[in-house]
């Protein structure tokens, strides 16, 4: 019997397009897509900023931790990440153990654009001093994904190559 696929992991900033290109790269690969966040808000019966406000960023940070190694445990998965979550190393190896991780990541301008008028982002008011501090973190990923200039299908082509080229030919 074949071997279930491993999973993508798209981790990056927020506004980097690890939703929108993770939709796709699911439906190319007939995977199946989770969202961490969205399945943050279903399990906690909250929105992310009111997870925030009401109990603090450490304890979404534990939530999100223990909902990735969950996902971890999982296969045949493209899941796209919240931008905090494998900034935590131990996160990081979880999902690198599961499958392919591939950061995505936009020039400050294209983020700077995707997140004005943004309001259900917990951390987009102070976004450029968050992405300063994971910067080093999201650059230490072996592998990467630029979205900036190019539409959600393209940045997908880019994964599925990678998929295809490093992990997993036969898909």
């Amino acid at each position: 019997m074949a071997s279930k696929p491993r999973n993508i992991v798209l981790t990056g900033f927020m506004a980097t397009g690890k939703t929108t290109a993770g939709r796709i790269v699911a439906d190319v690969l007939r995977l199946k897509f989770v969202d961490v966040d969205s399945e943050i808000v279903k399990q906690e019966g909250q929105t992310i900023p009111k997870i925030f406000a009401a109990r603090g960023e450490p304890e979404f940070r534990r939530i999100e931790a223990e909902l990735c190694r969950r996902l971890a445990d999982k296969s045949g998965l493209v899941i796209a990440t919240g931008g905090g979550a494998l900034i935590n190393p131990d996160t990081l190896a979880v999902m690198q153990e599961s499958g392919l991780v591939v950061c995505l990541s936009a020039s400050m301008e294209v983020i700077r654009a995707r997140l004005s008028g943004e309001t259900g982002r917990p951390l987009a008011a102070d976004w450029e001093a968050i992405y300063e501090r994971r910067k080093a973190a999201y650059e230490a990923m072996p592998h990467h994904v630029v979205t900036s200039g190019k539409i959600p299908e393209e940045v997908a082509k880019e994964v599925v190559t990678l998929w295809r080229t490093l992990i997993n030919p036969s898909l």
